[in-house]
């Protein structure tokens, strides 16, 4: 178990007693998270009273590194059950975590989810009213047995974007972020921060801090694998979405000691620069005069074809195989226009008339198309099997119904090299 602050170096192991919300992310900042909402920019609120006077606090817990151990009793039958020839990671933005009870279900029961060695995981609250105030990541991990890291991204001032700030109740820790899970030991697990892509302030969700991606070291039987849980931003060019993969890789490079890497999250690979509205509605422009039918079978699952080429193009160069670790031309986010949730999110950053020209324009797809945003990256890593990398599609709730999550996982199996 480890309870750490430092995101520059390698964690100190230390044992803490283990409570619902590890100690490190337990504060007292919840009655002027309304006050600091008030600003409409990051550098207003830093000037303000209430901020210098909790400032380091505020700093403290977003630097801050989180894990335990659930799976330390089941190591034996873990190394029996599991094959030592290759190595199954799976990634999946579970959307904050809504339908915890349906994910859970699906990592337990799905053939392909229920086997995976590792587990990369995007955006899971703690502490915020949409996701019932639970600590998402460590109700996975304690639910399934596993062994967990979690960093936070976001210290969030209000209960969210779209739907989501109709929420019931009040948040309690605020916190939203990523992390990684796995049956095998857990080591050398850190953070390292991405510059934001906008101003986190402007919009009526707010947010300080920005987005980590969580690293850390797997004792896999087949050999060390060190995992990088990775979310890129929504609302920055591609460019920069590029400069933040290449802030990952140049901090691997750095690092004491080199293992085999799997990097997967979500990329944000939407084709488009979503840095403010207005290039956005640019872009799709843009891409209507391409062509519709042509876009849509050409370009959003081929993201890397053309508009996010600067993101491959620096994997490759840096020596990072991600043409033959996933399933391609599969989408991972499917827009509807029919979806009452994807409408509303999308319509506190476009203005109302948009939704004219997006409806018409995808009427010959049925209202439908579907980017491909989720991937992995690794070096000295190899695929295994026939069917090695995969996206597992309409994964549904049980009881409602309901998608579980806005984007599908992606499975991928490989052998180091």
């Amino acid at each position: 178990m480890f309870d750490d602050c430092s995101p520059s170096k390698y964690p100190a192991e230390t044992s803490f007693v283990s409570d619902d919300i590890p100690p490190a992310l337990r504060h007292d900042l919840r009655n002027i998270l309304p006050e600091l909402a008030k600003y409409d920019s990051l550098e207003a609120v830093e000037n303000s009273v209430a901020y210098r006077r909790h400032q380091t606090q505020i700093q403290a817990v977003l630097n801050c590194v989180v894990g335990e151990n659930f799976a330390a009793s089941f190591q034996t039958k873990a190394s029996q059950s599991k094959s030592s020839d290759f190595v199954r990671v799976a990634a999946w933005n579970i959307e904050r975590g809504k339908k915890l009870a349906g994910i859970i279900q699906a990592l337990r029961e799905h053939e392909s989810l229920n086997r995976a060695d590792i587990f990369l995981m995007t955006e899971l609250d703690c502490g915020m009213a949409r996701t019932g105030n639970a600590f998402v990541a460590r109700d996975i991990a304690q639910r399934l047995k596993l062994n967990y890291v979690f960093a936070p991204s976001y210290l969030s001032l209000n209960k969210g974007s779209g739907l989501e700030a109709d929420a019931s109740g009040e948040n309690t820790h605020a916190l939203h972020g990523n992390a990684l899970f796995s049956i095998f030991p857990i080591t050398n697990a850190h953070a390292v921060r991405l510059p934001n892509g906008k101003d986190k302030m402007r919009g009526r969700e707010k947010r300080l801090g920005s987005q980590r991606a969580v690293i850390a070291d797997i004792a896999h039987p087949a050999g060390v694998v060190r995992a990088v849980s990775i979310h890129l931003d929504a609302h920055s060019s591609q460019k920069h979405r590029a400069r933040q993969m290449q802030i990952v890789v140049n901090h691997l490079a750095g690092l004491p000691a080199q293992f085999p890497v799997i990097i997967g999250g979500d990329w944000n690979t939407s084709t488009y620069n979503s840095r403010r509205a207005a290039f956005a509605i640019a872009g799709f422009f843009r891409r209507v005069m391409m062509g519709v039918g042509n876009f849509l079978k050409n370009h959003y699952p081929y993201p890397d074809r053309w508009f996010e080429r600067h993101l491959f193009r620096m994997l490759e160069r840096n020596g990072y195989d991600y043409r033959t670790l996933n399933q391609t031309g599969a989408g991972t986010l499917h827009y509807d226009v029919r979806d009452v949730a994807q409408f509303q999110n999308m319509a506190e950053w476009i203005p109302d008339w948009c939704f004219w020209f997006i409806k018409r324009a995808l009427t010959q797809a049925g209202g439908r198309c579907s980017l491909k945003l989720d991937w992995f990256a690794g070096k000295n890593i190899a695929p295994f099997g026939d069917n090695p990398a995969r996206v597992i599609g309409d994964l549904r709730d049980a009881n409602s119904g309901d998608a579980l999550s806005d984007h599908d996982p992606i499975v991928l199996d490989f052998q180091i090299k």
